[in-house]
């Protein structure tokens, strides 16, 4: 199917927060995005979306190819199929069908990435062989570096084009292109536009997201790093991998990212992405994590690699990483059989107010267990009752006072966050009598309280909290997770 309105719509205001000087001229693009037809069709009049392909080398030159129709010399493209995914994919495809070049042949620029570098608007001729009157293209035209030194060879279609020339950014043929190119300070030469972050703990284990299985999404259904592609509001890359985690993985927080490696990579597009690889030491739980994208987090020794759905190139990154940075503990292990292990107790309150809500905190982002996420009043016992843990905890933690007669057991679950993790007894006690407001009393924990109801809880909230929730209003005293 053709690129959507919607697309097209976001594309035009991705081009126009940059030049919103030109918001007037693009007023003609606007009314037949608001019109009844496809917008892409060459049968939509007064216009219709056109787009092309800026290929710039690494002396900053611009591929122009001769266009028997007009006999002009101009930028690869033309017009939008139904087969094409997306703008972008238009001008790739008309690239590769009038000069035989492969996308892989090229790299995203940086300061543009998948956005126009410009929108140009110029009138067509009439043309009564085709049935055509005079109307207006609306050029969308990307830029891309070549990924190799030297340029491509070159396989012109005879039918539409005839003779090929780069030319340099002063002596581009269109001059709106010609003064954008001018401006952009484009210098030819590939960078990383995407990122990735290897997360590794003392027992030289990695962590992997199994990505979703959707055909539209790079590499689906395969194990990969953490990462994304930069956006033009990220002022570097270890800046896109900070944003990339907060919005899929709140909660994961790395104190320091080392720079690895830079690798490259075939994109959803066809487009070779030049990748910075960062690398980031975690010694933390994955099941205790909001994943907001893709199926699961796990970890995975080294041994295990070869049983996983994983690209080659991201196997041997992790074993050119192992060899350089060995582990500094031992694994964990699961106990054996029958084996005595001592299991951590925590206490949570469950308390209600007059509405039915539940109240939650929300947790800092520097803490150690579960930043920005919400979770129950909790706290580890100590050398104390669990109630007498529950009682200290809701005063030290909120400033409400308990009378332990007050307490009653409402839920526990026996929790293993992973194989190698101790289990965790957590014991969810209900109050119906307190004194006092919540207020925050430890800001190094806790950034505020809230009462949230039981059928409408916030998406970030710790896994097992909201299990347990689950099975209080179920009349349930017991689970299991993680087993």
């Amino acid at each position: 199917m053709p690129p959507t309105r919607t697309h097209i719509r976001s594309t035009v205001e991705a081009y126009l927060a940059r030049h919103p000087h030109e918001r007037t001229a693009l007023a003609g693009l606007s009314a037949v995005l608001d019109g009844p037809g496809d917008p892409c069709s060459r049968t939509a009049l007064p216009g219709h979306v056109t787009c092309s392909a800026v290929v710039i080398d690494r002396d900053r030159r611009v591929l122009h190819l001769g266009h028997k129709a007009t006999g002009l010399l101009l930028a690869p493209g033309g017009h939008v199929e139904a087969s094409d995914r997306t703008l972008l994919a238009a001008a790739l495809r008309e690239l590769h069908e009038e000069a035989g070049i492969q996308p892989v042949s090229l790299c995203p620029t940086p300061q543009f990435l998948s956005a126009p570098i410009d929108i140009d608007v110029h009138d067509i001729d009439a043309n009564p062989a085709k049935g055509e009157p005079t109307h207006q293209h609306y050029d969308f035209r990307f830029a891309f570096y070549l990924a190799a030194d030297q340029p491509p060879a070159i396989a012109l279609q005879d039918e539409e084009v005839a003779g090929a020339e780069w030319r340099p950014f002063a002596d581009v043929s269109s001059p709106t292109l010609r003064a954008k190119l001018l401006e952009a300070g484009l210098d030819g030469r590939p960078e990383p536009v995407n990122a990735s972050v290897l997360i590794h703990d003392d027992a030289g284990r990695y962590l992997l997201h199994l990505r979703d299985n959707h055909p539209d999404i790079w590499e689906p259904g395969t194990f990969a790093l953490l990462g994304g592609g930069r956006k033009p509001g990220d002022p570097s890359l270890e800046a896109t991998i900070r944003r990339e985690l907060a919005e899929g993985v709140p909660g994961l927080h790395l104190p320091d990212l080392t720079p690895f490696t830079v690798e490259e990579a075939t994109n959803v597009d066809g487009l070779c992405v030049p990748i910075q690889t960062f690398s980031g030491r975690w010694n933390g739980s994955p099941d205790t994590l909001q994943l907001n994208e893709g199926v699961l987090l796990h970890w995975f020794p080294l041994e295990m690699l070869h049983r996983l759905r994983l690209p080659p190139s991201t196997a041997d990154l992790l074993h050119r990483h192992a060899t350089q940075h060995p582990p500094q503990a031992e694994a964990p292990q699961s106990p054996a059989a029958g084996g005595t292990v001592r299991n951590v107790i925590g206490v949570h309150l469950y308390l209600e107010d007059d509405e039915g809500r539940i109240l939650l905190g929300l947790r800092h982002p520097d803490s150690a267990y579960a930043g920005r996420t919400w979770h129950f009043l909790a706290g580890h016992c100590e050398r104390e009752s669990a109630v007498q843990c529950l009682v200290r905890e809701a005063l030290e933690e909120a400033g409400l006072v308990i009378g332990p007669a007050d307490v009653e057991h409402a839920h526990t679950v026996h929790l293993r966050d992973n194989a190698g993790a101790e289990p965790r007894m957590q014991i969810v006690f209900r109050v119906r009598r307190w004194k006092g407001t919540p207020e925050v009393r430890e800001s190094d924990k806790c950034l505020g309280w809230k009462w949230w109801s039981p059928k409408a809880l916030p998406q970030t909230i710790v896994p097992y909290a909201r299990w347990a929730i689950e099975q209080v209003l179920a009349g349930q005293p017991y689970s299991e997770m993680g087993w």
